[in-house]
This record gives C-alpha cells, structure tokens and sequence, in this order.
C-alpha cells in the first residue's frame, strides 16, 4: 500500500497561516493585474513545499485471521436423550469445516460441568464465551456458535448485555440445539419450606407440580415419605403452587421426600423428586416429677430440668404418706389435695415425660391410675424411676400394674457400700453413656477388654435385681450387677436407675463425677434425641463427600447400600470409630437424592441445592439465547433438522444467518510488517525551484 504523508517543519496552524498569507499576495497582486504575479507564485509555492516536507511512504501488511469460538455445553442436561451424540456429531462437522477456512482462527471452548457438591447455580456459557475472548480485538471476532440444548441459566437480555460492552455482541452469534422439539418433562419444586417446625404440629411447605405437557391444574400425584417412612399421597394441580402441611412427628431433622410418578416418555426423571429437611423443636417439654419423700437426691434432678428453658416442671413431693396417722389435724398438714385424677387420668398424655423419684406404692395412687401410665408408656410416652430401699421392699412400684413396663425385678437385696461405677460392654457402645467424661479413665478403645477404671467418684447404696434383666444395663455397680438400664417398651421407654446415690457426683464426693451430663441424656434418650438413638443411621455432605455415620450396640460391622441419584446402587462398609460409631466417606459424584439402607434404618441425603437450575427444567428450548442470537445476527437450527448447517464468510453488515446456513463475519484486518519513505522535496530541488523562480519574476518585472 502507498501514501502520500506530510511532516512539516514547522507546526500546522503556522503552515496554515503561511499558506493564507501567499495566497492573499498572489491574489492581491493580480487583483491589481501587477506583472510577474504569477512567476512569483513559484517561489512562494516551492517554499511551502519545502516546510511541508511531503514524503511517499510504502507499507507493507499481512492479513490477520479472524477469530471464531465455538463453545459446547458440557453440563449434566447434556446427557439426557440423544443430545451427547447430537453434540458430538456436530462439534466433528464444525470443526472440520472451520478448519478448512485458513483465514479463520477457531477457539473451543468446553463449558457447563456442574458442581459436584450439588451447589451449582445452573450452565454457565456466557461466562466461558466472554472469558475467550477477553484477548480478541472486536476488529477481528468473526462469531460464535453454542451447540447446547439452550438450558443456559447466564443469558442476559440484550439490553443488559449492551450496557456492560459484552464481547460476543460484537459479531453473528449463533445456537445449534441438541435436543429435540417434541420433548416434555414432570417435575417437583419446592418454593418454600420452614427451618423448624414444632413437633406434633404441622409446618406448610409450598410446592409446585409441573407437567410441561399437561395442561394448568391437571391433577398430578405427589407421593410423601418422612424419614423413609410409608409413603402417603397427595393431589396438586399442575402449575399451581400448593401450600402443603407435613407433620412433625419427632425432634430433630424430619427428612421428607417428595417424589411426583414418572410420565411416559417424559426426557428426565431426575427432577421427579427432591427433599424437604425440617428441624423438629419442642415447644415446651413437660415433666412430671413426683418424689415418694424427701431426700438428699431430689435436688438433682430439680436442679437439672429446672435449669432448662424449655422444660415445663411439674413437682410434687410426698411429704407425709398416707398410712402415718400421728394425730395431727390435716389443715396444718396439707396445703392441697393431691390431684391424682388430674395427674394421671385426664391429662396423663399432655406429659413427655414422667419421673418417679423415690416413690413407694402405699396406697397413695390406686393401681388403676398405674395401669394408666403402664398404657401411657406403650403408646409412646416415657417413665423414669429413679430408686433407693423403697424398690427393694414389699411396697415397691414392681408390685403395681406398672411392672409390666419396667425391665427389672427387685430381689430384696440392698447393697449398702461403696461401689465404683462402670460402662457395661453395652454402656460403652450406647450414646447415652459411651462419651461421658472419663468414663474410660485413660484408655482410649472402647472395647471391654482395654477400657481403663473409669474417672469417677464412689456410690453408697444399690438395689439389686434379679439376672436376665430386660433392655439395655449401660451402667453395672457392685459386682457388675446392672446400675442403669434402658429399654424399649411398645411405642414407649423406660428408664431404671438402681441407686439414690448419683448426688454424690455432685457434690464432688471422691472425685464426683458426670451427674447433670448423665441425667441430662437420660432424660432426652426418654424423650426420643436422634442424636442419642442407639440404632441410626445418618448421612450429610461435608468437604465435597458423603459423610456416613452408623451407629449400632452389636460390635459388627455391616454394608450400608446406597442408592445414587440415577438409580444404580453401590455398597459400603463402615468402619469402626468406637464407642458404638461406624463412619465411613463416600465421594460425591453427581448432585441429588441419595438413599442410604443397612436393612434395618434408612436415611436419606440432598445433595445440593434441593431445586437446582440444572436438573430442574432440562427441556431443551430456544428461549434463552435466541434474543441474543437476533440482536447480533445470528440464527437458531435444531440439530434434529440437520448435522450442522453449513458455514459462509459474510460481509460486515450483511445478512449472517438463514434456513440452512449461519454466516460468519469476514473482517479482512490486517497488521503493518514494513515501511519505506521516501522523500518528495529533495533540498537541492526546492532551491533550485525557488531561485529560478525568483530571478523568473525579476525578468518578467524588468521587461
């Protein structure tokens, strides 16, 4: 390429003002018709020349490539149906025909892989796509092509997009769909759900039931199961979102999994079913707690449920039995009446928990008010006796109807000296006792065998029962005869503490030891903790991985299944991590639903955000980026019409896209690889010029 350039010696107002001022004396002197006015124009003009300094300049220029960037849709929606092989099929076209354009450069770019965590926000391919062009002049960006299936959750409209410069507006932008116009999808969202809900109440969860191919409020049904519990159905109109109540039956994570049937055909049953995980909190436990008589021990417990917020106590002392008779008028003896029918009749089922402290059946309450709380116990309430000599003699609580809910039978036997106690091999496995404070002295294993003499200060007194013990001794006294003990009773529990000498602990008599920490999980194990189940099995995500946790009183370990998000199984075997644990780590492949079972408890874990855009809506559609594709330019094709379509170089400005072919701007920039100047007012030249151009006018004056 060849110039003409200019670099005057002098600056350009001043060459400007130069060449005014000639231009006025030339015109001034024909005005006047003075002779010579012209020759001396000769002069004036080469003088002008001379400042102007004119050069012919030559450059020398190579052709730069254009650049196209083809970005594919890698995320988890891509593998549904026949769109990895739809992608597949035209990544290979495209990329044989750019590679034929030589004055093309092609950047791929593989975006839209999820996060494994389940955390992901949706496809990301605007992202990808700016972030390949962010060293591209928008001189020489020829376009870009998505093959996706248009789930692309980082579209801006083009209106935001122009505001904030977007590099991919700068050219034809162009989608290549993987999916298919006929597909349809039934799919579960839960738009809003409650952190807590109060146990024994129900919380509103609201959701929506959507069927792509159904029209609004076409019934749908919704299948709820909590805690891998039976599964209970309800109806919801399509479209539609339902506020729906879900009871809180226990404390602790409530997990409800809600899952809509699969529709023939539909693309994906991965978003067929999500979680809903509600804490369960109490409003107010209450606790009765009646002492058969005055006593050291009975601050204890006062002190332990008094010292909770949440705890409603109800306490009652009997301070003169009813077969003592010394005369004494009953005006200066009693305050109240004792209200049996209330207590144990007509708002028995109003307590979660019942604690007898001490208590000897002497007539006070007839043996049909214990039948009503041995009932209460199998429906699912809980009882506590917390015994010393009364246990032992012929007016014991044994002897009452409520004996056929307590584990134990006293033998009569009361062992009255010091005595140090202990974790059974049970006690030592069961979460109410395996991880009180020194219980294992300085040994770490939780094994029978290796157990060190626990950290604990001496009790005074215990009632002995007969052997063969029903439910769990977590605690053995005296000659390993069973201290503590836990069962199960129908729906209910029971819990046996064989000694009123537990005080001593806190009082710190030799050493003292866990009292309120001991009496504290006892009364929750009654009340139904999870975290003090001695049979559960739990799962949740920690540091992108399935943490696993099983807890059983049999040594053994056991497989635990579990169930990934697209339906295929995998076993694993948790290893013991003492003290009744079996933990073991999972990686986290894919987010979703995973179902845990060791044949006897199930669990289930949302991996992920419960709705993500991801799984949510995979139906392939053009919603998203064909208003992007218009404002630059570009078109839309469906690779079911076709492989790919074919490619064309158009000119800036033109038409870049049509039925069976997309366009791909041809910028034809170029960079400067040489330059050669060369001068246009040789110095020898101009004076020669301005010379004769003088004496020229000189002669034509004198003439």
């Amino acid at each position: 390429m060849t110039g003409i350039t200019f670099t005057p010696l002098v600056p350009a107002p001043f060459l400007i003002l130069l060449c005014v001022l000639a231009a006025g004396l030339i015109g001034y002197g024909l005005w006047h018709r003075a002779k010579g006015a012209l020759v001396r124009a000769l002069p004036i003009l080469a003088l002008i020349i001379a400042i102007a300094d004119p050069e012919l300049v030559q450059e020398n220029h190579t052709a730069l490539k254009d650049v196209a960037v083809v970005v594919v849709d890698e995320s988890d929606s891509q593998k549904l149906g026949a769109r990895q092989e739809r992608t597949a099929k035209a990544l290979e076209k495209l990329t044989a025909d750019l590679g034929a354009l030589e004055d093309l450069e092609v950047r791929t770019v593989h975006a839209g892989r999820g996060d494994a965590a389940g955390g992901q926000s949706g496809t990301h391919l605007f992202d990808a796509l700016a972030g390949a062009l962010s060293d591209v002049p928008a001189q020489r960006f020829a376009g870009s092509i998505l093959i996706s299936d248009g789930q692309v959750h980082d579209a801006l409209p083009p209106e935001r997009a122009k505001q904030i410069n977007a590099p991919y507006l700068n050219a034809p932008l162009h989608l290549l769909i993987s999916g298919e116009r006929k597909e349809f999808d039934r799919r579960i969202r839960v738009e809003n759900a409650p952190d807590f809900g109060l146990v024994g109440q129900t919380a509103k969860v609201r959701m929506r039931a959507e069927d792509t191919a159904a029209a609004k409020d076409t019934p749908i049904t919704v299948t709820i199961k909590r805690n891998g519990g039976a599964p209970q159905q309800i109806t919801l109109p399509a479209g539609t979102t339902t506020d729906v109540p879900l009871l809180m039956e226990n404390s602790g994570a409530n997990v409800f999994e809600v899952e809509v049937a699969a529709a023939p055909g539909e693309i994906s049953t991965v978003n067929n079913r999500t979680l809903v995980s509600i804490n369960g909190i109490r409003d107010r436990l209450r606790v009765l707690l009646i002492s058969g008589q005055p006593h050291v021990g009975e601050r204890a417990w006062r002190n332990l449920l008094k010292s909770d917020p949440n705890v409603d106590l109800v306490h009652f002392t009997i301070l003169r039995p009813l077969h003592k008779d010394d005369g004494t008028p009953m005006n200066e003896l009693a305050l109240i009446a004792f209200p049996m029918r209330e207590l144990f009749e007509e708002q028995l089922k109003d307590f979660d928990l019942i604690i007898f402290d001490r208590y000897s059946q002497k007539g006070l309450v007839p043996f049909q008010y214990m039948a009503n709380i041995a009932s209460y116990v199998q429906q699912g309430g809980a009882v506590m006796l917390a015994v010393g000599p009364e246990y032992a003699d012929s007016f014991s609580l044994f002897g009452s109807p409520l004996q056929n809910v307590l584990p134990a039978e006293p033998t009569g036997r009361i062992f009255n000296g010091v005595f140090r106690p202990h974790l059974s091999d049970v006690g030592a496995r069961h979460p109410v006792t395996s991880t009180l404070a020194g219980a294992l002295g300085n040994a770490a294993p939780a094994s029978a065998e290796k157990r060190g003499e626990p950290n604990w200060g001496r009790w005074l007194r215990q009632i002995q029962v007969t052997k063969g013990a029903e439910g769990q001794q977590v605690l053995t006294g005296h000659e390993d005869e069973p201290l503590l003990i836990l069962d199960h009773v129908g729906e209910g529990r029971v819990a046996l503490l064989l000694s009123d000498t537990i005080w001593l602990w806190g009082k710190g008599f030799d050493g003292g030891g866990p009292q309120t920490e001991l009496l504290r999980r006892v009364a929750h194990w009654l009340m139904k903790e999870p975290e003090l189940e001695e049979e559960s099995l739990t799962a949740h995500v920690k540091d992108a991985g399935l943490q696993i946790t099983r807890r059983s009183l049999a040594p053994e370990e056991a497989a635990v299944t579990i169930t990934l998000p697209d339906g295929s199984k995998q076993d694993i075997t948790p290893k013991s991590s003492g003290g009744g644990a079996f933990t073991a780590r999972l990686s986290i492949t894919e987010p979703g639903v995973y179902t845990l079972t060791d044949g006897n408890k199930t669990a289930l874990a949302a991996v992920g955000t419960p709705n993500p855009l991801e799984s949510y809506d995979v139906v392939a559609g053009e919603d998203k980026v064909a208003p992007l594709a218009a404002a630059t330019g570009g078109g839309v094709y469906w690779l079911e019409d076709a492989v790919a379509p074919a490619l064309r170089r158009v000119v800036p400005g033109r038409v870049a896209h049509g039925s069976t072919w997309m366009g791909l701007k041809a910028n034809k920039q170029f960079a400067v690889t040489g330059v050669t100047q060369t001068p246009l007012s040789p110095v020898a030249l101009i004076l020669l010029a301005i010379m004769a151009g003088a004496m020229l006018a000189w002669w034509r004056e004198g003439k």
